[in-house]
């Protein structure tokens, strides 16, 4: 883990906390913990996708104990493409970054996953794998979520929705609209022992769509 890291390091930790605050205001989101308690321990989130804001909100929604011991799982063809996102990336949210092609690549993608969480560090990911622009609630879970759960089956898996990001930020865009968002954090799950890919993969998506359904509620 790295908690002391970010107090070598005064300034990435003043973005941070400006970018918490911005987030924070700008989705006007409160977290809602409904399966779970926001404790310092070791985690993945995984969450719908709609928008690059999304890693974000989740991570400024974790107090901050779980903030510093927490990496977003980013795409290089995105967070690497200029100077600013670079910093934000890397200096700021100390992120897990990614090809998210293997063309050309020898290193797979889920062993830099599983060493990060055996370096004690929990991640964010979206196990979609891109934004959804359709209608469709979810797209088809891709497979990196069960082969990381198979390295690292001792690890909570816990489902993370929200709502609205995609209209916050839609695609091609770079200046957010203020609009009400939410962000609900569902029931961890684990890899079963033995458990064939498909039906967990499927149990990935049953506990989006029922962390949705939970939050829904709440919200009339």
């Amino acid at each position: 883990m790295r908690p002391t890291t970010f107090m070598l390091r005064p300034v990435p930790e003043a973005v941070s906390w400006v970018l918490t605050r911005f987030t924070r205001l700008i989705t006007g989101a409160q977290a809602r913990w409904l399966g779970c308690a926001p404790v310092p321990v070791q985690r993945i989130y995984f969450g719908n996708h709609n928008s690059h804001a999304d890693f974000a909100l989740i991570w400024a929604s974790l107090p901050l104990p779980l903030r510093r011991m927490t990496r977003p799982v980013a795409g290089a063809d995105y967070w690497n493409a200029s100077p600013l996102r670079r910093y934000i990336i890397h200096e700021v949210l100390h992120g897990v970054v990614i090809e998210r092609s293997r063309e050309g690549s020898t290193i797979d993608p889920v062993d830099i996953m599983a060493g990060a969480l055996n370096d004690g560090d929990s991640l964010i990911l979206f196990p979609e794998g891109t934004r959804n622009t359709t209608d469709e609630l979810l797209l088809p879970i891709k497979s990196g979520i069960y082969h990381l759960a198979q390295k690292c089956p001792q690890i909570d898996l816990v489902p993370v929705w929200m709502e609205n990001l995609g209209r916050l930020l839609p695609k091609g865009e770079i200046v957010p609209v203020p609009l009400l968002c939410s962000i609900s954090f569902g029931t961890p799950l684990r890899l079963q022992e033995g458990e064939d890919k498909e039906i967990f993969l499927a149990r990935i998506r049953d506990a989006l769509l029922a962390t949705m359904h939970s939050a829904r509620p709440a919200e009339t």
